[in-house]
């Protein structure tokens, strides 16, 4: 029988796409592999995922998709859309055991490999004797902090929110406990109890495989692999094999061939003079934080390319469904498109944004501190960021870029997490006119530089991969 691997992504097309990849590299290192992805259907709506599988099952035949059946989920116990994901991952538990026997009456299974929502499938491919690993899609500092989370659980009966102090966390800098990931700020939330199982299971896989590059977090890693992180038990090996991010060509587009207007607008930009806004396919803003951040833009002086999607609706932080396109004039100060149309341009709801970043003219980058995009950052140009936290891990990240990577300056909200124009106007021009800012871009282009050494020849992360393809030989 052939060999082959199966690769469990989260439903939401960012992860699926990460995982993608990560098959992709696979198949650089060994073209023989057949990799097979278990593809959840989305707990929420219909599947935005299928044009973009069909498109990958065209172009790469070693990967075969498995489309999961539809699951009814229960009433919600948590107000986190992170639970609904986690419960979806845990009732299609019999779809996945089913999946894997049915592929290994046809392939010899050399390792299932799960992201961090499908820790409930662990024990599925365990019991079936199969080597379980998780991939990891943020970096090492992130993963230490989960690697270290039962160790913080087992010392308080506090929840994060309440703590008000510093976390001391082998290998990252301090971290102040309210800039935990949302879904596990309150204790008693159920989704905190899935993030916790979710730490206890990683050093029981047979390794980790983490998103990252060496020389951007050699503190993390080192801190991991010694142990530090997992003091009451032994660290699973880990694989760092970044920076692995989706690449794109120069049309970019969602629905045609045609070269997107904000491309073309660059082009007409002096290099590295234009400030790019975008914020993930979950930030989203209400009403009252657009108009100031459109304010601090036109009082910034700068050029900007900014993606702008409708607000969340009411009582609803971040958005899991499909947007309607905004109405820009109802949403931006009166006279905003008119008064700054000479030096800046705003994109209803996407852009091509691995385009955007390689583009000459883009020299500043406000994100929401998402892996992927700040990877992306990173490996296209060494373009320094402006880092803004929305959701999910990405205060924690903003800590990691701002005070370990030095690659970002942080956006400092209110209590309430609200940014006013003076905010946004200050950090905008810091990052593209000050010293400081001159320094977070030195030190940018080093990464990526690094970033790219990593991939090739003798590079660390090129290694990883070996090693990691060489523990599936081996199990």
């Amino acid at each position: 029988m052939e060999d082959a691997i199966v690769l469990y992504p989260t439903p939401q097309i960012g992860h699926l796409i990460s995982m993608v990849e990560l098959g992709k590299l696979i198949l650089t290192h060994q073209p023989s592999l057949k990799i097979h992805i278990l593809n959840p259907f989305p707990p929420y709506g219909a599947d935005s995922t299928a044009p973009y599988i069909s498109d990958v099952s065209a172009t790469v035949p070693s990967i075969t998709f498995h489309q999961l059946p539809a699951i009814t989920l229960p009433p919600s116990s948590s107000r986190h859309h992170e639970y609904l994901v986690f419960e979806t991952l845990r009732l299609n538990n019999p779809n996945v055991h089913s999946a894997l026997l049915s592929i290994s009456k046809s392939y010899n299974i050399l390792s299932f490999t799960m992201d961090s929502f499908g820790y409930p499938a662990f024990d599925v491919a365990t019991s079936l004797n199969i080597p379980a690993y998780f991939f990891f899609t943020s970096g090492a500092e992130a993963l230490a902090f989960f690697l270290y989370f039962p160790t913080i659980d087992n010392t308080t009966a506090k929840s994060f929110k309440d703590l008000n102090t510093l976390l001391d966390i082998p290998g990252i800098p301090p971290i102040p406990s309210s800039d935990a990931p949302k879904p596990m700020l309150e204790r008693e939330d159920a989704a905190y109890k899935c993030c916790l199982d979710f730490s206890i299971s990683l050093p029981k896989s047979a390794g980790i495989i983490v998103n990252t590059f060496e020389a951007l977090e050699p503190r993390a890693l080192k801190a991991i692999r010694d142990g530090q992180c997992v003091p009451d038990s032994s660290t699973a090996p880990i694989y760092s094999i970044g920076p692995l991010i989706a690449t794109s060509n120069r049309s970019g587009s969602s629905n045609g061939d045609s070269i997107p207007e904000c491309l073309r607008w660059l082009d007409l930009q002096p290099s590295k003079s234009v400030v790019f806004l975008c914020f993930g396919s979950l930030g989203l803003f209400s009403k009252e934080q657009l108009k100031e951040i459109a304010i601090g833009l036109d009082g910034s002086g700068q050029r900007f390319l900014w993606v702008v999607r409708n607000p969340p609706s009411e009582n609803q932080s971040v958005s899991i469904r499909a947007q309607l396109e905004p109405d820009l004039n109802s949403l931006l100060p009166e006279g905003f498109l008119d008064r700054t149309k000479d030096k800046g341009l705003v994109v209803k709801s996407w852009a091509p944004q691995v385009a955007v970043l390689n583009h000459d003219a883009v020299g500043g980058f406000v994100t929401h501190c998402g892996w992927n995009s700040i990877l992306e950052a990173v490996l296209c140009a060494g373009v320094p960021m402006v880092a803004w936290p929305l959701y999910a891990e990405q205060r924690l990240n903003r800590v990691f870029l701002v005070e370990e990577m030095k690659i970002a300056l942080p956006i400092v909200e209110s209590e309430n997490g609200f940014v006013n124009s003076g905010e946004v106007e200050r950090r905008v021009r810091d990052l593209m006119e000050s010293k400081e800012g001159e320094s977070v871009r030195e030190r940018s282009i080093a990464m990526k530089h690094a970033a790219k050494a990593a991939l090739i020849g003798d590079g660390s992360s090129h290694a990883a991969l070996d090693k990691l393809i060489e523990s599936w030989k081996q199990n």
